[in-house]
């Protein structure tokens, strides 16, 4: 047998099945492989021959010839780039509070047995900070549910009513009663006829008198005992054991609640700030166990000046710079406007909520952090405004992507397609769903608001649709129990590095 390489095989058929790369070439060399070990040829020799095969295989058939399959466009969902007139920024430094801080407690005196906490630690709501010894509390729980089953079989007794088992004896002993009265009073009425006839002295008389008194009494007390037997047990007994119960149910409960007490718990996610306590030491009722932050949101609390605290609004976006993390820019929302100044400052306390980032399971923005906050309440200017949406945070600096339409239709639409831009930007204030951008944009343009965390500059894309934001601030409906605040807003930012 002649061996025929492959590429003369394929020199000789249609090429294009046996484009390089593809599954039916290098089926080709593992035929031709198994054709040269019948012959018996050394492995070296072996591939050798399939070696200059790719080679001669590349030549023919270069890369640029081979038809790949390009992916279809993304789609994404874009807004223009506006121009309004806004308050200009101006900058406060403030502080980061956790947005809720607990010292939690013990309710009850006990030992500590378990601490699996260390500060530092994550803690979601319900975990157990601390476990308090509670044996002899467990052995009072096991008596006290004895008692409370004992209870509920003698209430449950009375409820189910006299069985119909009973009542047949009930029966049985009125019907021996009626016949023992039959017989008494034929004994009475022959006794006392022979009493007539002077056959029996007066005492055999009163003596048989006296049974049928018996007898009568007997059958009454039967009867009345059948009546009882059909009728069931009195309600006041039922609600007499039913009292009993619920007692002894109470116990139980309170039994149990104390133990649930000896587990000392958080009430929501956070971080372990401090601790107390250890384990082996003896807790009393209100000791301090561990310090519980919440820090999946942060509070920013910044001191405003009287003259610019009218400018500010709840629900209002605020951009944050932290120094100890340069680079990123976070967006918050106004929270809280304490409306009492400081007397010595005559500034008032603003609260910024803000949605913090993580690395693994620690947050970015920590307690006890500095950060400036920049708020409208400057001099009104012109500004390029871009939906918060648009805005890529995470890199060196923030930008957008800016799509640049295929086509040159004056007004763009839905369905066209474009090529991707990075565009760095710097921040400035926010308006509503807007944020102020400072950098190489221009009224009109086309920037990603949807879809800009998966594409990349030079990217050909599809637009979706052309979105339209808000620029007037959603309405605040405070609440109550607490006057001035606002659900949640999510700032939509997306986080990428581009």
């Amino acid at each position: 047998m002649i061996f025929q390489p492959c590429c003369l095989r394929i020199e000789s058929e249609n090429a294009a099945p046996y484009l390089f790369g593809q599954p039916t070439f290098f089926s080709q060399i593992t035929h031709q492989l198994q054709q040269l070990r019948t012959l018996g040829i050394s492995a070296v020799y072996r591939w050798l021959l399939v070696i200059a095969c790719i080679v001669i295989h590349s030549v023919m058939f270069p890369a640029e010839h081979i038809q790949a399959q390009t992916p279809p466009p993304a789609p994404v969902v874009v807004s223009e780039v506006i121009e309004e007139e806004i308050h200009s920024g101006q900058e406060y430094l403030g502080s980061i509070y956790p947005s809720r801080l607990a010292t939690i407690g013990s309710a009850v005196d006990g030992r500590v047995v378990e601490f699996p906490v260390n500060e530092g630690d994550r803690v979601t709501s319900g975990s157990t900070l601390a476990q308090l010894l509670t044996e002899t509390i467990k052995l009072d729980l096991l008596a006290a549910q004895s008692e409370l089953e004992l209870r509920q079989q003698e209430l449950s007794e009375l409820v189910n009513g006299t069985r119909p088992e009973e009542i047949a004896q009930a029966e049985a002993r009125q019907q021996a009663a009626q016949s023992n009265l039959a017989y008494a009073q034929s004994n009475f009425d022959r006794v006392k006829s022979l009493l007539d006839r002077n056959a029996v002295n007066e005492d055999q008389f009163q003596l048989v008198k006296a049974e049928l008194y018996e007898a009568q009494a007997n059958l009454s007390e039967q009867k009345a005992a059948y009546d009882q037997a059909v009728a069931g047990p009195r309600q006041e007994l039922i609600l007499q054991k039913k009292a009993a119960f619920d007692i002894q149910n109470a116990m139980v409960q309170q039994l149990e609640d104390r133990i649930k007490k000896h587990t000392i718990v958080t009430r929501f996610d956070g971080y372990i700030t401090k601790e107390y306590t250890e384990q082996g030491a003896w807790v009393k009722q209100g000791d301090p166990v561990a310090d519980v932050a919440a820090l999946d949101t942060v509070l920013i609390e910044s001191q405003i000046l009287d003259s610019h605290i009218n400018f500010i609004e709840l629900g209002q976006s605020v951009r944050i710079d932290v120094p100890a993390l340069p680079g990123q820019v976070f967006i918050g929302v106004v929270k809280h406007i304490i409306p009492q100044a400081d007397i010595r400052t005559r500034t008032f306390p603003v609260k910024i909520e803000v949605t913090n980032q993580f690395q693994g399971e620690l947050p970015i923005l920590k307690s006890g952090m500095l950060a400036r906050v920049t708020l409208p309440t400057g001099a009104t200017q012109q500004a390029t405004l871009v939906p918060k949406d648009a805005v890529v945070l995470g890199g060196k600096s923030p930008c957008v992507y800016v799509v640049e339409p295929s086509s040159n239709a004056q007004q763009p639409s839905a369905n066209q397609t474009g090529k991707v831009i990075l565009i760095p930007v710097s921040l400035g204030v926010a308006k509503a769903s807007y944020v102020q951008v400072n950098g190489q944009l221009s009224v009109g343009q086309l920037v990603i608001t949807r879809g800009n965390e998966r594409v990349r500059p030079d990217q050909i894309v599809t637009i979706n649709e052309i979105a339209q934001y808000n620029l007037e601030p959603a309405p605040i409906q405070p609440t109550p129990a607490q006057e001035g605040q606002i659900a949640p807003v999510n700032n939509g930012l997306q986080t990428k590095l581009p």
